[in-house]
């Protein structure tokens, strides 16, 4: 008995983990730091950055809107997702419909009070952010422009509330969020024709639903050409340093991932493409420590001392 216990419990913390997309939220909270310590505040140590309360409070809230913006999400697309996402649908069965709805107003509760440490202005915006999520998954991600556009501004905005907390508006800053941006928005066009069938008996009228799956693919392939504008921008900006080479890798995947996107007829073709895009997004989180190689070694100096 007490081992069935057991198991259940794993179950059901996995599958927690599991709607709550606890590896997007670990790799947000990566981002958010590495940004902190080598785009955002380069002049200070990391202790500095890593010990920043308010900066922790800001993290905190993040974590607890988005993934209540997960539970959300989940709940209304609970009958999408058991045509799109069989496997999954069964495991995140295990938390009750009631149970992720009394989480969900649990974490945003906890995620307003965490940013009005900060500041009314962080809780009106994370109020606001949490309204926008839940609007996107209850009416906006059933119609084709207005539901890509609002996934793809909630995906970014998480990232860029770092860098209104520091208050750094360079202009090397924002092209990079055009490129995250456009590259965000190509995924969501895959993760669309990866999740037709789902879509249609839900009916959603995505983008691939409205417009169909060639057209879907020919601005797919449109957005991905965008991308090199500010790609070769970026390449003109010396501070990037050593990061110069994960978008040469960038390049290289998008022209590819342009090419397989015609060939794709099926939905593991889409799912791999989808996957492709997500760990090239991941090793431009990764790739932020190499901006200045010269400022790891002072700030592991600085750590030691």
């Amino acid at each position: 008995m007490e081992k069935t216990k057991r198991v259940s419990l794993f179950y059901k913390v996995f599958s927690l983990l599991s709607v709550v997309r606890g590896y997007n939220i670990l790799v947000l909270v990566l981002a958010q730091y590495l940004a902190s310590i080598y785009i955002f505040s380069p002049e200070k140590s990391v202790r500095h950055v890593v010990f920043d309360l308010h900066l922790l409070f800001v993290i905190i809230a993040s974590i607890c809107v988005v993934a209540s913006g997960y539970i959300i999400n989940n709940f209304y697309d609970s009958r999408a997702d058991k045509i799109n996402r069989p496997y999954k649908a069964g495991l995140d069965s295990y938390v009750s419909q009631q149970t992720k709805l009394t989480l969900y107003f649990t974490l945003n509760f906890v995620g307003v009070i965490f940013a009005y440490l900060v500041s009314w202005k962080s809780a009106a915006f994370f109020s606001v952010y949490i309204f926008g999520i839940w609007f996107y998954s209850h009416k906006l991600k059933k119609y084709p422009l207005t539901g890509l556009i609002a996934a793809t501004v909630l995906t970014i905005l998480p990232f860029f509330v770092i860098f209104v907390y520091f208050k750094n508006f360079s202009k090397i800053i924002f092209v990079h969020a055009v490129f995250l941006f456009l590259v965000i928005m190509v995924r969501e066009l895959i993760k669309d024709l990866e999740n037709m069938k789902g879509a249609v008996a839900s009916n959603y009228k995505t983008f691939p639903v409205a417009y169909g799956e060639k057209n879907t693919k020919l601005f797919s392939v449109f957005l991905l050409l965008l991308t090199l504008g500010p790609v070769i921008f970026l390449f003109n900006y010396p501070a990037i340093s050593y990061m110069k080479y994960y978008f040469y890798i960038t390049m290289v995947s998008l022209i590819l991932v342009g090419f397989g996107l015609f060939k794709s007829t099926r939905k593991r073709h889409y799912t791999i493409l989808h996957t492709a895009l997500k760990i090239l997004l991941l090793l431009g989180v990764l790739s932020l420590v190499f901006i200045d190689p010269s400022l790891i070694i002072e700030k592991v100096i600085d750590r030691l001392n």
